[in-house]
Order: C-alpha cells, then sequence, then structure tokens
C-alpha cells in the first residue's frame, strides 16, 4: 500500500460561521490508506473542519487539495465526485425511503487509484457483509430504524459512492456500545480495502483502537499532532486538551 501518497492536505485553512471566525490556520493531511483522527472537546472545531473540507460553509479559506485537486473553492457535490465522502453527525437518512433505496441514493460509478488499480467498488450486498443489521432489513424505512442503525445506513450509503476518503464526524457519539465496537471494526475493515479515513472524535478509546495519527484541536487550533501512540503516552497534551 502506498501510504506516503496524500490525498487530502489542508493548508491555512479558515472558517466562520456568520461573522464568528470558528478556525485559525489549520494544516493537516491524509494518506493513502490511513485513518487520521481529529480529536478535541465539544466545541473544538472538529465538525467545522470536516464541513469547511468538503465545502459546506459559506465562508472559509485556506488551501484544500484533494488527489492532487484543488478544491479550495469546491461545492460540496464536486468533492462528491471526486471521491470525498462525508458522514455526518446528524446522519440525515431519508425517512421515508427503505434501505436499498437509501443506498442507491449514494451509487456513484467505479473509480481507479491513478497507478490504475481499481478502488474498492461496494455494492449493497457487499455493503450487507460489512453490515449484517442493514442485511436484515433491506425494505425498512429510514425512519423506522434506531439511532446506531441510521449511523450505519448512513456510512453504507456514503461507501455506495466508492470514496477514496471518507470525512467521518463523531461516529461514537450517542450509539450504544455494541455499535461502537461494530463502528471499530468497520473502520478497521475500511482500512484493510485501501480507503482513508479522517474521524472527529473525542472518544479517546475508540480513536487509538482505529487510528494511526491524530491532531488535536482546541478553539479551532492544532495543538498537537502525532502518532496516535504519541498521543496515548502523552498524558499532559491529554489532560490539557481532551479531558472533560
Amino acid at each position: 500500500m502506498a501510504a506516503a501518497e496524500t490525498l487530502l492536505e489542508a493548508r491555512g485553512l479558515q472558517a466562520w460561521y456568520g461573522a464568528a471566525q470558528i478556525l485559525y490556520d489549520v494544516d493537516l493531511q491524509v494518506g493513502r490508506g490511513e485513518v487520521v483522527a481529529l480529536m478535541g472537546r465539544n466545541g473544538a472545531g472538529k465538525s467545522t473542519t470536516l464541513k469547511a473540507l468538503m465545502g459546506m460553509l459559506a465562508k472559509r479559506r485556506g488551501q484544500i487539495t484533494f488527489r492532487g485537486e484543488d478544491i479550495s473553492s469546491a461545492e460540496p457535490h464536486r468533492a462528491a465526485r471526486l471521491g470525498l465522502g462525508f458522514v455526518p453527525e446528524d446522519r440525515r437518512v431519508f425517512t421515508d425511503l427503505t434501505v436499498v433505496e437509501n443506498l442507491e441514493v449514494g451509487r456513484q460509478p467505479p473509480r481507479s487509484w491513478r497507478d490504475g488499480t481499481p478502488a474498492p467498488l461496494w455494492t449493497p450486498e457487499r455493503l450487507f457483509r460489512l453490515f449484517p443489521n442493514l442485511g436484515e432489513m433491506p425494505q425498512r424505512p429510514g425512519g423506522r430504524m434506531s439511532g446506531g442503525e441510521q449511523q450505519m445506513l448512513t456510512v453504507a450509503r456514503t461507501l455506495m459512492g466508492n470514496p477514496f476518503l471518507v470525512l467521518l464526524d463523531e461516529p461514537s457519539e450517542g450509539v450504544a456500545p455494541v455499535i461502537v465496537e461494530q463502528m471499530a471494526q468497520m473502520i478497521l475493515e475500511l482500512k484493510s480495502q485501501g480507503v482513508s479515513i479522517l474521524l472527529s472524535e473525542q472518544n479517546m478509546h475508540f480513536a487509538a483502537l482505529v487510528s494511526d495519527r491524530a491532531y488535536v484541536l482546541e478553539k479551532g487550533q492544532i495543538r498537537f499532532q502525532g502518532s496516535m501512540a504519541a498521543l496515548e503516552a502523552d498524558e499532559e497534551v491529554r489532560r490539557a486538551y481532551l479531558s472533560v
């Protein structure tokens, strides 16, 4: 696996909600086949960072490149067509559509890496193997699913776009421990398939299970970057920026 190949890079990323500046000169990158955790307390700017990378904020500045293309001012649909996936924290499933219909909404054509090798290709059948819960309810409307099931459906719908990289917002937030465990297994499975993931997360234990590297945000600025092992070993950083 060409781990050195940078898929996503942000330089000097700034973002605002109205007149309030939330991000200040954030630099980060994610390599091919890598899982990177974006950590911090509530309000640190994690979700804002993912939305800014995806082009979902009206006001952002800085340079963002994805697979060598400048997407600094790209609309979200263009980023998605290039193979950047986004799983929002609030799930946003189509409540009146069935599981299968929700998946079809996300379908995009197959993709290939620059060297011509095919990128992971996702089908409903393959996703039902990855998410057995969904496989048991293909005709259930999205509105009649538990929060954890909706979370899985949102991830699965994003994967139907065959993304090279997935922005995953707070996957362990507010779901049952058994679902958190399945989420961790899912992320490791995606990584083994060559999919890169940038996840925003507060749960240190969960992040340590799945992540190679970490960035720690506080008040919209990067306060730490390094390997997950280095973060686990740095009690001072964890106490200053992650403990509640």
